[in-house]
C-alpha cells in the first residue's frame, strides 16, 4: 500500500487523546522506524526512535513514553530483555508495550507476554491499522490508570484518616491482626501503645473545630517525625507483600479518631523497649508548642500491652492496652502504664473508691485540708496560701488528688466536694481566728465541671456569704475552662468579681494563652505552670517565663510561680520580678497552724542572689 494511502486512512484527530501521546519505536530496521513515525505523527502522536535495546532503555528512562512499540529481534538487548527490564522499574509497571513478532512465531508471542508485553502484532505490519491499534491501547491504558487511581482513592478513604493522613481505625484493626498473626507464626513480639491526649477538650473548645483539627495534624507530624528516627514504618497489610523476611523493628503510628493515637511496634525486643518508646512519645508531646499565636504544652496518657505476654487476640490486646491507659489517667495523667494482671481489677477498685469518697465527704474525718504558703518576693514573708484537699483512706492510706478529683467529677460528687472544701477552709480559719491575719489571700481551685454547672454562680455566692473569714478568697480556674465558652465565661467572671472573689488563671501557658482574652477578662493573677518553672535553666524555658512575666506586667497582673523547687529557679524568677513564689523549696503543704507559726519567717535567703 502506498504511504500516502496509509496516511490518509489514519484517523487524524481523536478526542479521547487529550494530550499528545509519546510513542517509543524500537527497531533496528530504519525503514520500519520511518514508516511507524509517519503513521503515528500523522495521527497526532510524538515519536521517539531507538535502533537497539540498550538505546531503547536509555530513552525510556529519560523520556518516559506513553507506549512502546518493540521489535523482538534487536542487537545488544532483544525485545524480551528490554520488556522485562522496563517492567522492573516503577515507571514501567503500567506502560503499554506492543511487541512485533513473526506471523507464526507462537513461542515468541508467549515469551513476550511472560516478559510483560501488553499486546502483539505480527509481521508484516499493517501500517494502515497501526495508529488505530495504538490509540485503542492508549485508551485502555488510560482507563486502567483511571480505575487504579479510583481504587487508590477509595482505599485511601477507607483506610486513612483525612485529617492527619495516618492509618485510621479500620486500618489499625487490620494491621494489628496481621501483626499478631505474624507474631504467632514467626515468634516476633508485637507491642501496642494507646495514646490519649490529656484534657484536649480544654484546648479544643476555645480554638474551635478547624484550628483543633489543624493542631491534631501538627501533633501527628511531630510524633511521626520522632518515631521515624527510631524505626521505619511497617509494610501495608492491604498490599501484596511477602512479610516473612521482615525481622527488623518497625513502628506504625495511627489515628483511630478524636484525640487518640495508636502505635504498633513489630519485632520489639522487650517491654523495656516499649516503655522507652512511650517515654519518647511523652517527651515529644511535652515540648512547648507555638500554635496560632498560642503557647501550648500538651500531655498524654499512654497504655501499653504486648504480645505474646498479654495475649495474641486483637480484642484482648486492645482491651488490655486500654486498661493500662485508664490506669495512667487515674494515676495523674502525663505518664504511661504497662499492663499487668493487677490492673484488670481497676474498674472494681474505681467503683469502691467512688463509694468511699462519697462516705468521706458526707460523714468522716478522712478528708482534710493542707495549705501551701505563697511567698512575696519583695518582703520575703507569706502573703497567701493555697488550700489543698487531701484524703487519707483508712485502708489504702493517702490517695492522690490526681486520682480522687477525676473520680469526684466522673461520679457527680464534685459539687459536694467543692462545698466541703469551702466549709472546711472557713472552719480551719475560725479555729485560729485570734492568730489568723486577714491580709493572707486564700486560693481555692475550682473544677472545670463546677464552672460549667448551671447553678455555679448562685452556689459560690452562697458559700461566700456563709464564710465568717475576713480573708480574700481567690478562685483558681484553668484557661482552657475559661475559654470553653468565652462570652459566657466573661459574664460569670464579672459576677464573681462583683461578689467579692479574686480570680486567678491556673496553669497559665498550657492552654489558650492569648493577649486578647487577658485584656477582657477581670482576672487578678496568673499562675505560671510548674512545667515551665521546671524548664528554667534552658533557653526555651527561660524565654517562655520571661514572656509571661512581661505580659503580666503590661496588664498589671500579679504572678505566682508554682513548683519552685531549686534556688536557681527562685533566683531567676526573683531577678525577673515575679511577685510570688510557691513550691517545695520554700514550703510544702502544711496544716494551717503551721502556716501561722511561720508568718514571721523571712524566706528571702532562699531566693535572693548574694552579691559578691
Amino acid at each position: 500500500m502506498p504511504l500516502e494511502t496509509v496516511l490518509t486512512d489514519t484517523d487524524e484527530t481523536d478526542p479521547t487523546l487529550s494530550a499528545t501521546a509519546t510513542i517509543l519505536v524500537c527497531d533496528d530496521d530504519p525503514t520500519v522506524r520511518l514508516l511507524a513515525r509517519e503513521c503515528l505523527e500523522s495521527a497526532g502522536m510524538k515519536v521517539l526512535e531507538a535502533e537497539n535495546g540498550k538505546e531503547a532503555l536509555e530513552i525510556f528512562n529519560k523520556d518516559h513514553p506513553d507506549l512502546i512499540f518493540l521489535d523482538v529481534d534487536m542487537p545488544q538487548l532483544n525485545g524480551f530483555e528490554v520488556c522485562h527490564a522496563i517492567r522492573q522499574t516503577k515507571q514501567g509497571q503500567s506502560v503499554p508495550i506492543l511487541i512485533a513478532t513473526g506471523a507464526n512465531d507462537n513461542q515468541s508471542i508467549d515469551q513476550g507476554f511472560e516478559a510483560g508485553a501488553t499486546q502483539y502484532k505480527t509481521k508484516p505490519i499493517n501500517w494502515a491499522l497501526l495508529s488505530r491499534d495504538i490509540k485503542y491501547m492508549l485508551r485502555a491504558a488510560d482507563a486502567f490508570a483511571a480505575m487504579k487511581a479510583q481504587q487508590v482513592q477509595l482505599r485511601t478513604l477507607a483506610y486513612y484518616d483525612p485529617l492527619t493522613s495516618l492509618p485510621n481505625r479500620r486500618s489499625f484493626v487490620d494491621q494489628l491482626k496481621c501483626s499478631l498473626d505474624e507474631a504467632v507464626a514467626h515468634q516476633h513480639p508485637v507491642g501496642l501503645l494507646m495514646v490519649d491526649l490529656d484534657h484536649f477538650k480544654r484546648i479544643h473548645d476555645p480554638l474551635g473545630e478547624a484550628l483543633s483539627d489543624s493542631l491534631l495534624g501538627v501533633v501527628a507530624r511531630r510524633l511521626e517525625d520522632r518515631l521515624g528516627l527510631l524505626a521505619p514504618r511497617g509494610p501495608d497489610p492491604h498490599e501484596t507483600i511477602n512479610r516473612r523476611h521482615l525481622g527488623a523493628m518497625t513502628i506504625d503510628l495511627m489515628r483511630p479518631g478524636g484525640d487518640e493515637f495508636n502505635i504498633i511496634v513489630r519485632n520489639i525486643e522487650d517491654s523495656q523497649a516499649l516503655t522507652a518508646i512511650a517515654s519518647l512519645v511523652l517527651e515529644t508531646l511535652n515540648a512547648p508548642l507555638i500554635f496560632s499565636d498560642n503557647h501550648l504544652v500538651l500531655s498524654a496518657s499512654v497504655g501499653i500491652a504486648m504480645a505474646p505476654e498479654h495475649g495474641f487476640e486483637p480484642e484482648l490486646i486492645i482491651r488490655r492496652a486500654n486498661i493500662a491507659l485508664n490506669a495512667a489517667k487515674l494515676s495523674g495523667r502525663n505518664q504511661y502504664r504497662l499492663y499487668d494482671d493487677s490492673l484488670a481489677d481497676d474498674a472494681e477498685r474505681k467503683l469502691r473508691l467512688e463509694a468511699d469518697l462519697r462516705g468521706a465527704i458526707e460523714n468522716s474525718d478522712e478528708l482534710f485540708m493542707l495549705y501551701q504558703p505563697q511567698i512575696d518576693t519583695s518582703s520575703g514573708r507569706i502573703s497567701g496560701i493555697e488550700a489543698l484537699v487531701r484524703w487519707s483512706h483508712p485502708e489504702l492510706g493517702a490517695i492522690s488528688p490526681a486520682l480522687f478529683a477525676p473520680l469526684a467529677e466522673g461520679s457527680g460528687l464534685i459539687s459536694q466536694l467543692g462545698d466541703w472544701i469551702f466549709k472546711r477552709v472557713d472552719s480551719d480559719i475560725q479555729s485560729l481566728q485570734d492568730t489568723m491575719p486577714s491580709h493572707l489571700t486564700i486560693s481555692i481551685n475550682l473544677s472545670p465541671l463546677q464552672f460549667t454547672q448551671a447553678n455555679f454562680l448562685e452556689t459560690l455566692k452562697l458559700r461566700l456569704s456563709e464564710l465568717q473569714s475576713k480573708n480574700e478568697i481567690e478562685l483558681e480556674l484553668t484557661e482552657g475552662v475559661i475559654m470553653s465558652d468565652a462570652d459566657d465565661s466573661l459574664l460569670k467572671l464579672h459576677e464573681l468579681r462583683e461578689a467579692g472573689f479574686r480570680l486567678a488563671i491556673d496553669d497559665f501557658g498550657t492552654g489558650y494563652s492569648s493577649l486578647s482574652y487577658l485584656k477582657d477578662f477581670p482576672v487578678n493573677t496568673l499562675k505560671i505552670d510548674q512545667a515551665f518553672v521546671a524548664d528554667l535553666g534552658n533557653e526555651s524555658g527561660n524565654s517562655i517565663v520571661r514572656a509571661i512575666l512581661a505580659l503580666a506586667k503590661a496588664l498589671n497582673l500579679d504572678v505566682v510561680a508554682e513548683g519552685v523547687e531549686t534556688q536557681l529557679q527562685a533566683n531567676f524568677l526573683t531577678r525577673h520580678h515575679c511577685k510570688i513564689l510557691q513550691g517545695f523549696l520554700l514550703a510544702k503543704p502544711i496544716p494551717l497552724q503551721e502556716v501561722i507559726d511561720m508568718l514571721d519567717v523571712d524566706f528571702s535567703d532562699m531566693y535572693r542572689i548574694q552579691e559578691s
